[in-house]
């Protein structure tokens, strides 16, 4: 492989590799919201309600089921919620995962968190008219939070795909999520110059095995810039000079996004001293069918 240039090389990293299930898991959104899906329905009998407080402490008597979706119309994921009196001396806790005593005075806490977060005045004033395409709504948001992970994840099916062209076989010679631990194990390899002595425990994206070489594979893609960025070329910089000393074994690393543009000083520092770094356009060019043999 001729010499690369490093200012050539970043130029052709890309704005992005999102599909079209990378914005929003719909699939995930109604699953979520079908499950309390009669719950909500109980509950947008409240809706327009002259006397809210009164309504609903009859309601949650009669249908104790329908305070577990109090958290979502808040966009919180846990049962438990936790608020401070207005003077932040007393610390309340709110379990929406269990039904409560029958007792006027556990309805009055739940009336007290409805009418202070502003949830009684969501109903009461009709702000919202169905509660099912309102919780909809939250999920949808909540979801967009998936993004990351979801982002994480295309850039290792990417890479998996060029792998699985490439003639590898999943689970016979090439692997996913690999410790050290589980390498060091399956091909007797001594790993340690790269566990601090057996007191880390690194997980590869993939591992390639072929006649001669074990190869452990990192991927990420980066569409936008942060510190996270510096610190990850850092640590793949020491990952890679330290496989440098082990028999055996090399370290490889796929990359790609524009989110590079700003930590390109220290992307160019790893990218000098590392022989195996590619991006997407190496991949595309037959990267995998020169280096793993």
């Amino acid at each position: 492989m001729s010499k690369r240039i490093f200012n050539e090389w970043l130029s052709g990293f890309r704005e992005s590799i999102a599909d079209y299930g990378y914005y929003i898991d719909f699939e995930k959104v109604h699953r979520n919201v079908d499950s309390i899906k009669v719950e909500l329905n109980i509950l947008n009998s409240l809706i327009g309600s002259k006397n809210i407080e009164v309504d609903f402490e009859n309601l949650i008597r009669k249908y104790p089921e329908v305070l577990k979706c109090i958290p979502l119309l808040l966009a919180v994921r846990t049962n438990e919620i936790y608020c401070q009196d207005e003077n932040g001396s007393h610390l309340f806790q709110f379990d929406f995962g269990k039904y409560l005593p029958n007792s006027h005075k556990f309805h009055e806490m739940y009336r007290y968190f409805m009418r202070e977060t502003g949830l009684f005045d969501l109903l009461e004033y009709h702000i919202v008219n169905n509660l099912v395409d309102y919780a909809t709504g939250i999920e949808t948001g909540l979801d967009s939070n998936g993004r990351k992970n979801r982002g994480g994840h295309l850039m290792e099916n990417l890479i998996e795909n060029f792998i699985q062209k490439a003639g590898f076989t999943k689970n016979i010679n090439y692997f996913k999520e690999m410790y050290i631990h589980q390498i060091t194990e399956k091909w007797d390899i001594d790993l340690s110059a790269i566990s601090n002595q057996g007191k880390m425990e690194k997980r590869f994206d993939f591992v390639i095995k072929t006649d001669n070489m074990i190869y452990g594979i990192e991927t990420n893609f980066y569409s936008s810039g942060g510190s996270k960025l510096n610190e990850t070329a850092r640590s793949y910089k020491t990952l890679a000079l330290e496989t440098d000393t082990i028999d055996g074994f090399t370290f490889v690393w796929f990359t790609d996004g524009k989110g590079w543009t700003s930590a390109r000083n220290n992307l160019e520092e790893t990218f000098d001293i590392m022989e195996h770094i590619y991006n997407i356009n190496d991949l595309e060019n037959g990267v995998i069918n020169e280096v793993f043999k």
